[in-house]
Formats: C-alpha cells, structure tokens, sequence
C-alpha cells in the first residue's frame, strides 16, 4: 500500500507541473517504478529527481520520463525506438502508451535486468536490443516516434532522422557535458522544449557522440 501511495503521489505532482497526457498518467500511475530501481534505492523509487542503476547510467526523475512521452504525441497503435534502455522505466511507460518499443542498451548487463523487470510486471510489448542506439534499428525502421534518453553530443543524428515516418517525432536531449537542451524534431521543425541534464551517449567508438 505504501507503493501505491507513493505512485498516487507522483502523479499527482506530474499533473500540477503539466502533464495532461492521459494515456502517460495512467501508464505512470499503473507502473511499479520500485520494481526498476536497486533494491537500496527502492524507498527513493517515487522521488524528484535520477537515481543511479549501475554503470554509471540513471533512472531518469519521473517528471522527465512523463514530458518524454508526452512530448511524442503518439497514437496507440504506434511503434516507438527508445535509445537507451537503462532501468527499463521508460520503455515500461511508452509501452503502455503505444503498440510496440524496440529499445536499445548499450551495456548487455542493464538490458538483462530491464528484461526481467518488464517481464515481471508482465509487460509483453517491449524488445530490449543490446547494442548501439546511435545507429538506431534500421532494420525495423520507419518509427512512429523515437526518444533518446542520453545526452547527443551537438546535434540531432541522420541516422535516427532517417528512421521517423514523415509525421514522427524525435525527442532527444542534445548538449555537452551532461547539460543541454530537451529537443523535439518534426516534420523539419526543431523545438526547444527546455533544459535538461541527461549522461552523456555513448556511440559505437566508445565516446560521446550524436544520440
């Protein structure tokens, strides 16, 4: 009961700071955020702000993960890229949003732990890939909407850009140093919907790069 008090709680405070997407409150508002996070941090699960998961990667806060998902502005029936799987949240929320997520985990060890905690809060939706996200996933593209949870380097990739059908959204934070601006790319218009403090994205090379 605790939990659920607590996850009432943050969607309480989601809905004061903005969010009105219904879809991403009730999915937020379902989602066991504990069952994501290191059993140490479990009491901190409904907090204001990151924690960390191992490998120097975060969970984000849950007002990041709820504007993220809002700020795709997608359909049910869509298909969405995550890159960076982390925790497994994210994708946990977009998928109770959407029809199906393909995310992409750099480190094998946290795209093991996001598996087993989507399977058991038994979401069935997801495919977690071990790989590059800066490449994207060509091979299941065109998406309905990508969001990139790591900081890019600069700017917005082509080749993510190239993996949106002509009416998506790419949500991704661009910058340096782990500070930078929240971006959404669509139809050829950029917004800046605000600043953002993201870990930085690893590309195939093993340095910072575009997301």
């Amino acid at each position: 009961m605790h939990a659920d008090h607590e996850r009432a709680a943050m969607v309480k405070r989601l809905r004061v700071r903005g969010i009105a997407d219904s879809r991403v409150l009730a999915a937020m508002g379902e989602i066991p955020r504990e069952r994501f996070v290191p059993a140490a941090l479990a009491a901190e699960a409904y907090a204001d702000h990151p924690l960390g998961i191992g490998l120097g990667q975060t969970i984000s806060a849950p007002w990041i993960v709820a504007f993220c998902a809002a700020a795709l502005n997608i359909a049910p029936d869509a298909r969405v890229l995550e890159v960076g799987t982390g925790s497994g949240y994210g994708a946990a929320v977009f998928a109770r949003c959407c029809r199906h997520v393909l995310s992409v985990e750099r480190h094998p060890p946290l795209a093991e732990r996001a598996r087993a905690a989507l399977a058991a809060v038994g979401i069935d939706n997801v495919e977690v890939r071990t790989g590059d996200g800066a490449a994207g996933a060509p091979d299941q593209a065109p998406f309905d909407g990508i969001v990139v949870t790591a900081m890019a380097t600069g700017q917005l990739p082509p080749a993510l850009l190239r993996q949106l059908t002509p009416a998506a959204a790419l949500v991704c934070p661009v910058g340096h140093d782990r500070k930078g601006v929240l971006v959404r790319y669509r139809a050829g218009r950029v917004e800046n919907l605000g600043d953002v403090a993201f870990v930085p994205l690893i590309t195939g090379q093993g340095r910072p790069g575009w997301c």
